[in-house]
């Protein structure tokens, strides 16, 4: 059995974060990811099986088959999921994880979005809480994981919104054509407006090419390497300093304890199915709110039979993850022009401020949609789905339409929650995630005002016809899921401290978006990365 100084479960965002700060810092790390690696080489550029779209399947991970989860509805009944189906609220599995297809929005929280209660008051029914850190507090992690990953953007347009911003290492990328109509709305609303701080390369860097404003970003490899991640940063630096293992196709069992409930290492599963223990004197959590929280509740103890760090019911509670209400546009001129990656340009006006809602959200153009995308997702309501019509509506409409949209602040619901389900196994016979519950009303009133603006300024940009669903209430979770193991100096509120190590336990930390209180009216995974680097800076400084 080898022995590491840390042993990391999962290398996305958070776990590869990790993974470089602690090898660079002298420590021995073992490094396990359920996925595998996904460059471009092996990239399917398959419109119906891939993680923008996944009608029959993904291009990332988890397999279909032996990963189920159970979604229970609003009335009740549970359903099984698989992987790509709705509602299993599927992450990529795979070496960087989401960092791999995602759309590389970089957005920091604002200071407001750290102190939530303190502005809005708590709505009853709901878990809002304040963190117990606030912006101040990542500004350094912030700059760090900007400048060592990689973010292109407007300094100075984000110096106006962020305090203490210093500007980014890379240059945005020039506004294509639906950015430039979006623009001259905005400038008739009187929206001040800022191109998306992207993780993509708009020129080389560290050693690594340019993008190449293909059409195929999020959801898929870059051709170039040119989109920032864990997996071409931090990970090959960790592997590079030689004390890094990484092990993929490790499916991670439990937290193994000692017989005084402390923390010892992990067993795992291997490639082929064989049980491996590892010891280590610290554990790192990183595999996703869903998974760490099913990871903790699957290590019960005879001292915590409820799951490891779960004593006051925290672990797997206040569920988050993103409601992304927004509008299409039909426009008499195209607005579309082929230039990947499709966003470039956003509004933080509605963030925070607005009368009678709590929070609120961003608002950008939309990526690049593939043609089976369009059909699925932006068609007008009234238009038939087949037939002479809407094949000439996919013909002329194609280009000039296009979409406004944005993450919404999302307030928190102690019953949106991870449970272990009682009867449903995985293929290693361990208690899959059971889902259940769902947001807050709030939540739901802030997204309808939202969809609002964003009809506003697609009709102030010249739009002859918008359109857009009604948000309604359900569980959200999906790609940017957070909360499951809230941060809070209160144990009997929270499951991990204001450095990521959960209560009780002196050398077990959290580093995903599972340690998030609130889950910003932004993308997450900068924040991510930034407390992933405090967290990690803390357990070198330590042990």
């Amino acid at each position: 059995m080898t022995h590491y100084d840390v042993i990391i479960v999962g290398a996305g965002a958070g776990g590869g974060v990790a993974a470089g700060v602690l090898a660079e810092a002298g420590k021995r790390v073992l490094l396990l990811e359920r996925g595998g690696w996904h460059p471009f080489a092996r990239e399917r550029r398959d419109h119906l099986r891939n993680h923008r779209l996944s009608q029959y399947g993904h291009n990332t991970g988890p397999p279909l088959d032996g990963n189920p989860r159970v979604l229970v509805d609003r009335q009740g009944r549970a359903h099984l999921r698989r992987p790509h189906e709705g509602g299993y609220h599927n992450i990529a599995a795979g070496v960087g994880s989401g960092t791999v297809v995602y759309g590389a929005q970089a957005w920091r929280f604002l200071p407001a979005d750290f102190r939530m209660a303190r502005e809005y008051g708590v709505p009853a029914g709901s878990s809002l809480a304040d963190w117990p850190l606030g912006y101040d507090d990542l500004v350094p992690y912030y700059e760090r994981a900007e400048r060592e990953i990689g973010v292109a953007g407007d300094g100075d347009a984000a110096a106006r919104r962020w305090p203490a911003h210093r500007g980014y290492p890379l240059p945005p990328l020039p506004p294509n054509c639906q950015g430039r109509t979006l623009r001259r709305g905005a400038a008739v609303l009187g929206w001040e407006t800022l191109p998306p701080p992207l993780l993509i390369n708009t020129e080389p860097y560290q050693g690594r090419g340019s993008c190449v404003r293909c059409q195929h970003c999020v959801g898929f490899a870059c051709p170039t390497d040119a989109k920032n991640g864990t997996h071409n940063t931090l990970i090959p630096r960790a592997l590079a300093t030689g004390r890094c293992d990484l092990v993929t196709g490790a499916m991670v069992a439990r937290v193994a304890t000692d017989a005084a409930g402390r923390p010892i290492g992990v067993t795992y599963f291997d490639a082929d199915d064989r049980p491996v223990e590892a010891r280590a004197e610290v554990i790192v959590l990183a595999a996703g709110a869903i998974e760490t929280a099913r990871l903790l509740l699957n290590s019960a103890t005879a001292r915590e039979p409820r799951g490891l760090g779960n004593r006051h019911d925290q672990v797997g509670r206040h569920l988050q993850g993103h409601y992304y209400p927004g509008a299409y546009g039909l426009f008499p001129e195209p607005v579309w022009d082929g230039e990947g990656p499709g966003v470039s340009i956003a509004t933080t006006r509605f963030n925070h401020g607005n009368d009678g809602i709590i929070g609120g959200g961003m608002l950008a153009d939309e990526f690049i949609m593939l043609p089976i995308v369009f059909w699925k997702r932006a068609l007008p309501p009234d238009l038939p789905r087949w037939g002479a019509a809407n094949k000439a509506f996919m013909r002329d409409g194609y280009r000039r339409v296009t979409g406004v949209k944005g993450p919404v602040q999302e307030i928190p619901h102690p019953d949106a929650r991870v449970t272990l389900d009682p009867a449903v196994r995985d293929r290693w016979g361990l208690p899959v995630a059971r889902l259940s519950g769902h947001t807050h009303p709030e939540t739901v009133r802030a997204a309808a005002f939202i969809g609002a603006r964003a009809r506003e300024w697609l009709a102030a940009a010249g739009a002859t016809r918008t359109w857009g669903d009604p948000p309604g209430l359900h569980l959200s979770g999906g790609q940017h899921q957070a909360g499951t193991c809230r941060m809070g100096d209160d144990p009997r509120a929270s499951v991990v401290d204001r450095w990521g190590r959960v209560h009780g336990h002196d050398n077990l930390f959290v580093a995903d978006g599972a340690v998030h209180v609130t889950n910003g009216g932004f993308n997450p995974v900068l924040t991510i990365m930034a407390l992933a680097f405090r967290t990690a800076e803390g357990i070198a400084r330590d042990w």
